[in-house]
């Protein structure tokens, strides 16, 4: 924004204020990857001044270059979530509400898809509900922040479906005596065999080496999601 001093900041108006004020983004940014990760990946958070952020709620369109863009309110992944819509391409710019693909897991039989059920708002019903409403555009791409577009998005989404219950199973069975390490092998678990049975070769070890940062904190956003239902 600094860079480009005429554009203006299009986004969810529950993190509107948040890109005004940072301080609290900050604060739970280094509570989830620690002060050490933050200062190297973003130095600091610069403010937006106010008069240059527009709330996108749901329906909200924009024109780029007489491309029409729809904002979509779709909570499941974060409440301050939207994912655009591009009808020109039928395509979906989709942050992480549909998942993150990591190419180097990639076979014959295409992408595979992982639920980043981070911290802090996971939520499985509204996430559910988020996705079946999105393949009513009958999408026919997925463009996604982590990492790069993939195609026939209706075996994928099914595949997000499958891991939300699969989720919720595996936190409600959790240990509550060593919960973190718990969730994170039950979630490993999950992955290394629909890896197996997706076709990948790679070994236990290069795949711990893609996903074991994703899996952590995986495990984190189901643990706060047990603790919100009471089940510290």
């Amino acid at each position: 924004m600094e860079q480009l001093p005429k554009a203006q900041l299009i986004v969810h108006p529950y993190g509107a204020r948040h890109m005004i004020d940072p301080t609290k983004i900050e604060a739970g940014t280094i509570a989830v990857y620690g002060e050490k990760a933050f200062k190297r990946d973003y130095l600091e958070l610069v403010p937006i001044p106010e008069q240059r952020v527009l709330e996108a709620e749901d329906g909200f369109t924009v024109e780029l270059a007489g491309r029409k863009l729809l904002c979509l309110d779709t909570p499941g992944h974060a409440r301050h979530h939207i994912t655009i819509w591009d009808e020109q391409s039928r395509g979906f710019f989709s942050g992480d509400t549909l998942g993150i693909s990591y190419r180097e897991l990639d076979t014959e039989n295409g992408p595979f898809m992982i639920l980043p059920s981070t911290p802090v708002q996971f939520d499985p019903n509204a996430w559910h509900q988020t996705l079946n409403r999105l393949m009513t555009y009958q999408p026919l791409h997925i463009y996604l922040t982590h990492y790069c577009s993939v195609n026939n998005p209706a075996p994928l989404v099914e595949a997000l479906h499958r891991a939300l219950d699969a989720y919720v199973e595996i936190a409600l069975a959790s240990d509550p005596e060593n919960r973190h390490q718990s969730l994170k092998q039950g979630l490993r678990d999950y992955y290394l065999k629909g890896l197996r049975q997706h076709g990948s070769d790679l070994s236990e070890e290069e795949i711990d080496a893609i996903l074991n940062m994703d899996m952590g904190l995986c495990a984190q956003g189901l643990k706060i999601w047990l603790k919100r239902r009471g089940k510290t």
